[in-house]
């Protein structure tokens, strides 16, 4: 396999501008705006550029590329810490008893809560995989090389981690939840919506979002049919990110009602399974129909950090590795890799 994720640079906007167009909308961490894509890249070229070892307002932008084609095919992003320039806004079920003594009833109401609960929590968003490729294991390979750069940058990231997932988006490109709830307070469509929020951030829901509790039981049926639905794109990273501990706790995106999954960031699988070991041998007996096991190995810092699968086999005092992984990531023995288990 040719395929390696590599720290996103300046030329990689139009590969990154193609993908975007492809995502169909309601995906706010890729918009088709180049303006856009290039404030992304400047701002992760400054987050690998920072060497400070602690939590701040940083934007890791990653691509998957081929390096047998230079195409880049892929591409995910890490914010060590949302809301921390805007609010970051979610809406979260709740519930509201109430008991009436005259007529011996108690009811209970489902509602939405505006809330900035989830403001300083890192963020793994962003992912896209060329839908010519999503075969092979690529799209669990860049979701999960994003747990292993937090790993090896730990400082970096705070104490618990989300993810939000793309809401149920119909066929004209509408939102359902976008028209039950928050379109009838902003005078615009979801798309425009959605567009406005990826170039400026979400000010503007702070600044005409009522702050009241909205009852679910008055929203049309197509509004609550979707409340915490993934699109159905969505619902292999639903499950990858389950697998890797998240969960959904009854946060929603405020745009299309998507789940935001959560997760105790230490107790994330792949990251709470890695290793770190030294690599003693290059191996040409290891790979398919050979012996060893396939694998996420990582190498590298900040900028210099790369992730691809490489086929790995236990030796006295480390790891052996086959040469294709070991030429993709640059190692040689004697360096130490970071690996974790394929599935």
């Amino acid at each position: 396999m040719t395929f390696v994720i590599r720290a996103a640079k300046a030329d990689d906007l139009q590969h990154l501008y193609e993908m975007a167009k492809r995502t169909g909308g309601g995906f706010t961490n890729l918009p088709p705006d180049r303006k856009a894509l290039t404030a992304k890249l400047e701002r992760g070229a400054a987050a690998f550029s920072r060497t400070a070892d602690e939590v701040g307002d940083d934007l890791f932008v990653f691509v998957l590329e081929n390096t047998a084609t230079g195409e880049v095919r892929g591409t995910c992003q890490i914010f060590s810490a949302v809301g921390l320039k805007w609010p970051f806004y979610s809406y979260r079920i709740g519930a509201l008893t109430q008991h009436s003594e005259e007529l011996g009833r108690t009811f209970r109401a489902d509602i939405l809560n505006l809330s900035t609960d989830l403001e300083g929590v890192s963020e793994v968003g962003g992912l896209f995989l060329h839908p010519g490729e999503r075969a092979g294991g690529l799209g669990m390979l860049i979701a999960r090389s994003r747990y292993l750069f937090i790993r090896n940058h730990r400082q970096r990231f705070a104490d618990r981690c989300l993810a939000e997932l793309r809401g149920v988006i119909d066929e004209a490109g509408g939102s359902p939840f976008w028209d039950g709830v928050a379109g009838r307070f902003f005078g615009m469509n979801f798309q425009d919506a959605d567009e406005f929020n990826a170039k400026h951030g979400n000010q503007f829901i702070a600044d005409l979002m009522p702050k009241h509790p909205v009852y679910i039981a008055m929203l049309s049926e197509a509004a609550k049919a979707v409340i915490g639905v993934p699109h159905p794109s969505g619902r292999a990273a639903m499950r990858m990110l389950e697998e890797e501990g998240f969960a959904w706790e009854s946060y929603i995106d405020i745009f299309d009602g998507g789940p935001t999954m959560t997760v105790r960031t230490d107790q994330i699988r792949s990251i709470r399974e890695a290793k770190d070991e030294a690599v003693v041998a290059l191996d040409g007996n290891l790979g398919d129909n050979k012996s060893g096991e396939k694998r996420l190995v990582s190498i590298g810092k900040l900028a210099d950090f790369r992730t691809a699968y490489g086929w790995v086999d236990p030796r006295e005092g480390g790891i052996a590795l086959d040469p294709a992984c070991a030429a993709l990531l640059g190692v040689e023995p004697g360096m130490t890799v970071t690996h974790v288990a394929r599935g």
